[in-house]
């Protein structure tokens, strides 16, 4: 009988992934691959790519022991073609097949491109999280706003996940309130789970390093954990160890501490190391032992089961199109110091020296940090999400672009957010340590040493005051505004000024 071949991509390290469920040992070959385009068509940082090759090798390695055929092509292959569709094309010739089954991608480009592939692909639903994209549409069908905390209310109902019959155990549905502490000096301090690289990875780091060594980001040392069994060890640190303190301080930063209490596993979960729902139960279980309070074990699954699914659905519901959304029609380009140029902001160099070092920042520091600025400096979002998408150990399409298109930018005009998620300097400050150590004073408003996210804030506000001068939870900024004397606010927009002319001629700020 003629092979089929089965695709695994390097985000779908699942056993139970939907193309290896209909295919056949006996005669099917799984294709896996390293291809050049996957690794460059954003500058993806070296430590997201080493952590997809040696997770891609180690299931490879997995599933030849379960009685799998499997054809992998290595990056360093001389017969390598550059992209999945070339070795679908040399595997098909290879092999006599002409038959194709996938798990569909979590882009469109990729989608696009196996569905105009010279072969017969069939691409089935990748059926790996709670809600189907069928699902969300049903959900999504006749709302005028497609608001997250409704649609977590589904999935909580759906997954039975802290219910208590058909109400939120506790009482409430959110315990959001009680998860804005700000961080302290003394914190448990104990981090992720941490692991040694085997002789594979070894020799993928060598690798990615002689071929993606000029991208953004370091290498080394390589600390990820790249198989399913590591996987789960890493989240079991972290709900034995750091989860009890998750809920209080997940939007709290601090210089000295990139990971405080937060997982540190999204990049597992992504690749498909871990099952979201089996992690998600394991929380439930640390909480009803008395090991986790409410707000931290309601806050975890409500970002995975509720933010995760959402945003997935989101992308796949607006389309292709999505990432090229530009609502507030902004242009800049995105400065240097996003790619660790120096600058005297202190937030801003902390969150991309952390990035840069470890391909990864928590979702306030990617959020209010450099997310905020570059909404308040006006930054084409096309490119704020092309940067978010390679630096990022996590980042894949499908989550990063509405978190960054959407919530972040406000480029989708409204679809994710109800209001742009902006703020002064004030913000920062009551969240981190950050601004104890800056060039600029938060406590300034205007000046030369004024903090740029004050001045920007307000020249933010009135050059879309069209736009949101009528929303009611953004009505009171704009009469804070209209009280000031006319000098103090033509000394704000003019300093702000002198900020973006520094950003447009390349000068540090």
């Amino acid at each position: 009988m003629v092979a089929r071949l089965l695709l695994v991509l390097g985000d779908q390290l699942s056993p139970d992934l939907s193309a290896l469920r209909a295919g056949d040992k006996t005669r099917d070959v799984v294709v896996m691959a390293e291809v050049r385009d996957e690794g460059s068509y954003v500058p993806h940082h070296p430590k997201k790519i080493a952590l997809i090759l040696s997770a891609m090798r180690h299931f490879a390695e997995a599933l030849t022991a379960e009685g799998w055929q499997v054809a992998y092509t290595r990056l360093d292959d001389p017969a390598a073609t550059p992209s999945i569709v070339g070795e679908l094309m040399r595997r098909a010739e290879e092999f006599g097949a002409s038959e194709v089954i996938a798990t569909q991608p979590g882009e469109w480009r990729l989608i696009e491109a196996l569905s105009d592939a010279p072969l017969t692909v069939r691409q089935l639903p990748d059926d790996r999280f709670v809600c189907s994209l069928a699902e969300f549409d049903r959900w999504a069908e006749g709302r005028k706003e497609l608001r997250m905390e409704y649609f977590y209310r589904e999935m909580r109902r759906k997954t039975g996940l802290m219910m208590e019959g058909d109400q939120p155990a506790g009482g409430k549905w959110n315990f959001d309130h009680d998860n804005r502490k700000r961080a302290q000096a003394d914190l448990l301090r104990e981090g992720p789970l941490r692991f040694e690289p085997d002789a594979i990875t070894q020799e993928v780091l060598d690798l990615v390093e002689a071929r993606f060594g000029t991208h953004f980001g370091a290498l080394r040392p390589f600390w990820f954990g790249v198989t399913r069994d590591a996987a789960a060890q890493a989240f079991d640190h972290f709900a034995r160890h750091l989860l009890p303190g998750f809920g209080d301080t997940q939007d709290a930063m601090l210089e000295g501490d990139a990971f405080l209490h937060h997982s540190v596993i999204s990049m597992y979960m992504n690749i498909g190391l871990l099952d979201p729902v089996d992690i998600c139960a394991r929380v439930v279980e640390e909480w009803k032992a008395g090991r986790v309070p409410i707000n931290a074990a309601e806050g975890y699954i409500r970002q995975v089961i509720g933010w995760r699914e959402y945003m997935r659905g989101i992308y796949f519901r607006e389309g292709p199109d999505y990432v090229t959304r530009n609502a507030l029609g902004h242009k800049r380009k995105l400065p240097a110091m996003f790619w660790g140029a120096k600058t005297r902001v202190n937030c801003v160099a902390h969150a991309v020296e952390t990035t840069a070092k470890e391909a990864y920042a928590h979702h306030i520091q990617r959020l209010m940090v450099t997310g905020n600025f570059a909404l308040l400096a006006g930054i084409d979002p096309g490119q704020v999400h092309e940067w978010y998408l390679a630096v990022y150990a996590d980042a894949f399409e499908w989550v990063e672009a509405p978190n960054v298109i959407g919530m972040s930018q406000f480029a989708d005009g409204g679809i994710i957010a109800s209001k742009p998620y902006v703020s002064s300097g004030n913000y920062i400050d009551k969240m981190s340590d950050y601004c104890r150590s800056c060039a600029y004073s938060v406590k300034e408003k205007t000046g030369d040493n004024a903090c740029p996210f004050n001045l920007l804030y307000w020249d933010f506000l009135i050059r879309n005051r069209d736009r949101f001068g009528r929303n009611p939870r953004m009505g009171p900024v704009y009469r804070t505004w209209d009280k000031m004397e006319a000098s103090r606010r033509q000394a704000v927009l003019d300093g702000a000024a002198r900020v973006l002319d520094d950003l447009d001629a390349d000068r540090a700020i």
